[in-house]
Formats: C-alpha cells, structure tokens, sequence
C-alpha cells in the first residue's frame, strides 16, 4: 500500500468497527456484536486500511492476525472505545448530578492504605459520585491504564522507576510489622525475622512489589524466605488466618489497623524493616485525569 499522507483524520465509527474485530477475534464475530453484516465490516475494514495505506489484518484459515500496524492501532482504538463509553456514561450521571464515574484498580494492600478514608473525604468534597474498584497485580494495573481501563491504580511506590508514559504520586508511607494472634502474647514487642523464621507463615504470592519487599526483609535478616507458608494474596483472609491459627504474617501496619485496634491481632517491631513502604498512585500521563479523579488527587494529597 502507498505511503499515507502525514496528517489522518480517522473515522471514529471505523476505529470502533476494528477494535470490535480485535475484540471477537473475527470479522464475523464483530458483525453479530455489533448486529450489522459481514460484508459491511469487512468494507469498513478495508476502507479504513486504505486510509491509513497499510494491511491491519493478515488473513489465514484460522482466523485474522494483526500486523505489526495492526497492534499499533490497537491499543489506542480500544483506549477511544473505552473513553466514548466512558463520556456516554458520565452525562448520564451529570443529568442525575453524580460525580463520575471514577475507574480505579489496585494492589489489594494499597487500597486497603488509601482508599476508605479517601472515599469518606471525596463524598464530603463532591457529594455523590460514582466509582468503580478492581484489585489486580501491578504488571496488569498498568496494562489497563494504558488501555483506558482505569483512570488511577493505587500501587506501592518508589521500589521501580516509573514508566515514562505514566505518572507517579506517593500518597502514604507505612512501616511493615510482623502481625501475630493472640497464640504469639509471649512474643516481645520487637524481634528480628531469625528469631520467627521456623513460625508457620501466611506470605503472598503474587510477583509483584509487595512481595519484593517481603523477601528483602528475610534477605535483610539473612535467612531464607520460610518453606512452612500459605501463598495468600487475599488480605481478608491473610488476617482471618492469623487471628485463628498459629501463623503469622507482615504486613503494613495501616493494612491490620482495624483488627489491631479492637485488640486481635498485634503488630510487633521487625529489626530488619529499616525501609518503609510507600503508596500512592499511577495515572496515564497523556489522559491526564478526569475532574473526578483530580479529586481523588487532591483528598489523597490532604491527607
């Protein structure tokens, strides 16, 4: 196909017609979810390489493989689907005066730090609005933020570089605690992770920050991550394991503060946590955020 012209004015309709393709995975199933015919999405198809002068699509008996252009065009074809749905539903909610919506993903960790009093301190800045919450691991938080999936992922801060096409705000800092029932009141209020090595533990499991820094802390004391471990990513449950078994675990302290409060469960001083660990946001640089979710910024930046 003939080079096209440097500057493109892309036909919204056509963009939406391709990424339904990518979606079903063929142009036949694009054409039952969008109820129109075969023949008129396979023009449109066409049409729309045409403009663009390259092949979106190779074609073989199995099925379509996008092209390299292909994939290219893709993510930013479901990142506009995703911010046309996006702005139908947000005048749906001006006309009912409802701030929003407001998509935010996150580590189940960070969230359980910053978004409860957040929500509290939003409500009394906007009144009502609605929000939506997913917990994924990092690798995907920032995979749906480049789709725009989510507007904000609350994620651990400052243990990576952030990718230059997001941005980065650290809203908390915390120390981590090792977090015993009341089968550990003989334990002291501070130990060293070699003194509790051999306890039974509750660990995540998920590769992601959190974890990093759960290793390094063993790391630190200089004895090996512990063998006799339930993997639990479910902070709920992590809790309810603790407060009713011999295991332990470490956590944050603001991730245990309900429970510590009213006396079930106890957080005791790890000498290796020299390092404190820090939460806050992620945001898709070039979006930039929604007014609902600037704020979000703000609340998260008052407290």
């Amino acid at each position: 196909m003939s080079k096209p012209p440097s500057r493109l004015r892309l036909d919204p309709r056509a963009v939406a017609t391709f990424w339904r393709v990518c979606e079903t995975g063929s142009i036949s199933g694009a054409a039952r979810a969008l109820n129109i015919s075969q023949p008129s999405v396979s023009n449109t198809i066409s049409l729309l390489e045409q403009r663009l002068g390259v092949t979106l699509f190779a074609r073989s008996r199995s099925g379509i493989v996008l092209t390299r252009e292909g994939e290219a065009l893709r993510e930013r074809a479901e990142a506009m689907v995703r911010l046309l749905e996006t702005a139908a539903v947000e005048v749906d909610h001006a006309a009912r005066n409802v701030a929003g919506p407001l998509r935010i993903g996150g580590t189940p960790g960070a969230l359980v730090s910053l978004l409860p009093q957040a929500v509290a301190r939003l409500e009394e800045r906007v009144g009502p609005f609605a929000l939506s919450v997913i917990e994924r691991p990092d690798p995907q938080l920032t995979d749906l933020l480049r789709k725009g999936s989510l507007d904000l992922a609350f994620v651990t801060t400052e243990i990576e570089a952030c990718p230059p096409d997001l941005v980065e705000v650290t809203a908390s800092r915390d120390s981590f605690a090792l977090i015993v029932g009341r089968r550990h009141d003989a334990l002291g209020d501070s130990v060293s992770l070699r003194e509790v090595a051999d306890l039974p533990w509750v660990l995540p499991e998920a590769q992601g920050a959190f974890r990093r820094q759960v290793d390094a802390l063993f790391l630190a004391a200089g004895v090996a991550v512990p063998q006799n471990v339930i993997r639990c990513d479910s902070l709920l449950t992590t809790k309810a394991i603790v407060r009713h078994s011999d295991r332990v675990t470490i956590l944050p302290r603001t991730v245990a503060a309900a429970e510590l409060t009213i006396g079930v469960l106890r957080a005791i001083a790890i000498g290796e946590a020299t390092f404190e660990r820090s939460v806050g946001v992620r945001y898709l640089a070039e979006r930039g955020l929604p007014p609902l979710g600037r704020a979000m910024l703000d609340v998260l930046a008052e407290a």
